[in-house]
């Protein structure tokens, strides 16, 4: 050998730059010296994967080493599973054999790609060269099923398992979790104890996943609790789950109780924070969430995006959500379809449409959420017409985005806003002809709504009557208010009776229903809806808005005067109500 070969390997090792390794590389060639799996290695090691790939294209003859090198990095380090494939049936072409270093990799690869004809292919080798019983590759088989929808396949690998580990069961527990099986997830973990085994943090987050699912509070507590009993460290993972659950359970005390428990928070903890606020509708809370983690120097993400813009879409607050659509941009978060799609949202229900479009137009790839929401702000602000020529247009476009329940609403809502009811009814009766799409109590109120507003009262109380489950408190609220509108007590009283049985605390009933008898000088049925109020101790909601002023969302109540401002807002208002009137407002009593 060579006796410059072992100093070489020694610098190699040691070796801590691409510029030293050039060297020890050029000396490598000038001694013909070959060390293509060393080199390959410590390429891969300091991260310079393009050199790495330009090196692999010169070895004469890679080996089963080399292929696993490219085929784990571009797997696990760049994320670029395509590419990891591509290695790997380069490897099956030159004649290499795949080992057990191999497969684990790919099926990982395939899981991500859901690329599930790559994967059963690797299963069959994995089969053909007796590495079934290979631990590492049946825990990749349990997570390429699950990620690929094959939840059955899953569970055959996992059952023909005879010595189980804690990774296997997590393998198991985490594809039910992941995929909405929250139930069997949960039943797995029950059994995975009972047979003996301890869960670990990654058991945990799986299974708090599924409890925050399920919405199962009373679980997420016992969960909590053994999370203290085996010890494990609220760290990032443990933490953040704990507190996503809490806010998927409605929990939010609990959820902030262990967010302030936690020594350190990173991103994920601040999402779950104000993902959980923003879901249950304290958006006040959302942005100041979002506020003092700016103020902790936590650089948000496109999770954070979503769910601030979600809190700013509910309240208005429109600073903010211009603050951070400029963010996002810098960021090159704009065409992300999750942060596009909120800012859409965000934008639409602020009244910045024109923003909104802009936004649409340049987003590069749209999913079906995305065309909804688009659909859903055109409808919303008016223009029907538009909503459903984009409807139209997605449909002759996108071969990717079919249609869902959730796109006819959109496109009813567009249908009620522009006075459409013969268009309505045409995308009302294709949903379930042209697309298979059954009707929810949703589209149904969206029709009555539209016949109702088209005056045609006795038409909508007969589409009710025809509906194929009961109608709920939106659909008959829809036409109790139209009945107002059109003054007509008939239609109005036979709405009243049903809506009070299925809302007998809700305020709004019977103040509208006073008002309908009212219309038709019915004075002694008016009293009684108010007489009714009182005997069952209901009290009228006071209306609430919100206003944005530097950033800061501030709320009113009607009536309440609490705000530290309110005898000055009371002054500017009464100055507005003097220049209204001396513009010719004539306030309608009638809807009062």
């Amino acid at each position: 050998m060579n006796a410059r070969v072992p100093s070489l390997f020694v610098l190699l090792k040691e070796c801590t730059s691409i510029k030293c390794l050039m060297k020890i590389h050029n000396q490598m060639l000038t001694n013909s010296i070959p060390c293509h799996n060393h080199l390959l290695e410590k390429l891969i090691e300091l991260r310079d994967l393009q050199y790495a790939t330009l090196f692999f294209s010169h070895i004469p003859h890679p080996n089963d080493f080399s292929f696993n090198l490219m085929i784990r990095t571009f797997a696990t380090v760049c994320h670029d599973y395509p590419l990891s494939l591509d290695y790997y049936h380069l490897m099956l072409r030159y004649g290499e054999k795949p080992n057990n270093f191999t497969f684990p990799f790919v099926l990982i690869a395939s899981a991500n790609l859901q690329a599930l004809a790559r994967g059963r292919n690797a299963h069959a080798l994995v089969v053909k060269f007796g590495l079934v019983s290979d631990c590492h590759t049946r825990h990749s088989l349990i997570t390429m099923y699950a990620r690929c929808g094959e939840l059955r396949c899953a569970r055959k690998v996992f059952d023909e398992i005879c010595e189980r580990d804690v990774v296997s069961w997590n393998s198991m527990i985490s594809g039910y979790s992941k995929m909405g099986f929250a139930r069997e997830a949960v039943g797995l973990f029950q059994e995975m104890r009972v047979s003996g085994f301890e869960p670990d943090e990654k058991t945990m987050v799986s299974v708090l996943a599924a409890c925050g699912d399920l919405g199962d509070l009373k679980l997420g507590e016992w969960l909590e609790g053994m999370v203290d009993v085996i010890g494990l460290e609220l760290n990032t993972f443990v933490g953040s789950a704990l507190v996503d659950m809490y806010g998927k359970c409605g929990d939010l005390a609990s959820a902030r109780r262990v967010f302030d428990a936690m020594p350190e928070r990173e991103v994920v903890v601040w999402n779950a924070m104000i993902t959980g606020y923003a879901q249950n509708g304290l958006s006040d809370d959302a942005i100041k969430i979002f506020h003092a983690m700016r103020e902790a120097k936590v650089e948000p993400d496109k999770i954070t995006m979503v769910g601030v813009l979600s809190a700013c879409a509910a309240v208005g607050a429109l600073d903010l959500g211009v603050w951070v659509d400029k963010y996002a941009s810098q960021k090159g978060l704009l065409k992300n379809v999750f942060v596009g799609t909120a800012l859409i949202d965000m934008y639409a229900k602020c009244g910045n449409l024109d923003r909104a479009v802009q936004i649409f137009d340049i987003m590069p790839w749209k999913n079906i959420v995305c065309w909804n929401a688009m659909i859903s702000a055109l409808a919303f602000h008016g223009r029907g017409q538009e909503a459903i020529l984009l409807f139209q247009r997605m449909r002759n476009e996108e071969k990717e985005a079919h249609p869902n329940d959730i796109t006819f609403i959109g496109v009813l809502s567009a249908c009620v806003h522009a006075g459409l009811v013969d268009e309505g009814r045409k995308w009302f009766n294709s949903m379930q002809d042209d697309f298979g799409i059954v009707p929810k109590i949703e589209h149904y109120s969206c029709m009555v709504d539209l016949l109702a507003r088209a005056g045609r009262l006795e038409e909508a109380w007969e589409f009710i009557e025809k509906m194929p489950e009961k109608p709920d408190a939106v659909v008959l609220g829809a036409l109790l208010c139209a009945c107002r509108s059109c003054k007509n007590v008939e239609i109005g009283e036979r709405v009243i009776k049903r809506i009070l049985e299925l809302e007998p605390l809700n305020s709004g009933n019977y103040v509208i229903s006073s008002k309908i008898y009212a219309g038709s000088k019915r004075w002694d049925d008016s009293a009684r809806m108010r007489g009714l109020m009182r005997e069952r101790g209901i009290s009228k909601t006071p209306g609430c808005s919100w206003v944005e002023v530097d950033n800061q969302v501030h709320e009113f109540h009607a009536g309440d005067g609490l705000h530290y401002r309110a005898k000055d807002i009371e002054k500017m208002i009464d100055l507005l109500v003097v220049e209204m009137k001396l513009e010719g407002y004539i306030p309608n009593l009638d809807l009062l």
